[in-house]
């Protein structure tokens, strides 16, 4: 997979989106929620926010937070579910998180940055997750959420395409690493359904760091 398959252009997932029941839950992530719970709100980002579920759990629970996504369609579906009284707390911002450049003059300073289920081949994950590093401020948290590598092991379809797939160390090894702290790694299980009714387990990478300088 390069980085012009159709599945990483806006075009694909505004056609995703474009239709009439939600793509998604609406539920924001466990990971997310257990991580985001022991931490002191502040400013966060959420790159690929989709729908909004995650960035709207986060601005319910204090946070004043920035969503991004390359979908028109996911945007306009967020922004749709955004209740007024959390207006103030959400901004949402069409951007392509490969080439994205924040409002923020170059300056870290997000207590929270997060990104759940963005996979892309290894170079350009590693470019990417370290732009969103750098946007964290010191003492702030790096959350990043995916699909385990295991899983290709599981009657859950997955796209056949190893090098997509990552684990916590994997994420924290591409970090620098007198600069971070890792405060959990791991491959979180969760039961789901095959398409064809089967219940399995599967599991989610799951890293959250801190930034210590």
């Amino acid at each position: 997979m390069s980085d012009t398959d159709p599945r990483y252009e806006a075009a694909f997932w505004d056609q995703r989106y474009h239709q009439p029941t939600p793509l998604w839950s609406g539920q924001p992530n466990p990971a997310l929620v257990e991580a985001a719970s022991a931490l002191v709100p502040g400013r966060a980002l959420e790159a690929g926010c989709g729908e909004g579920a995650d960035a709207l759990w986060l601005a319910q629970a204090g946070w004043q937070v920035t969503g991004t996504d390359f979908s028109a369609q996911a945007l306009a579906r967020a922004a749709d579910h955004t209740p007024a009284a959390l207006a103030g707390r959400l901004t949402w911002q069409q951007a392509d998180i490969r080439t994205w450049t924040p409002r923020d003059d170059g300056v870290p300073c997000y207590d929270l940055v997060t990104a759940s289920f963005l996979h892309f081949p290894s170079p350009l994950r590693r470019a990417v997750f370290a732009a969103l590093a750098s946007r964290v401020a010191r003492d702030g948290h790096l959350v990043i959420i995916g699909h385990h590598p295991s899983d290709l092991d599981t009657a859950m379809p997955r796209p056949s395409e190893p090098d997509i797939f990552f684990t916590a160390d994997d994420l924290i090894d591409d970090l620098p690493a007198h600069a971070w702290k890792p405060v959990t790694r791991t491959a979180r299980p969760r039961t789901a359904t095959t398409p064809d009714g089967r219940q399995v387990t599967i599991h989610d990478t799951v890293l959250t760091a801190q930034r210590t300088q």
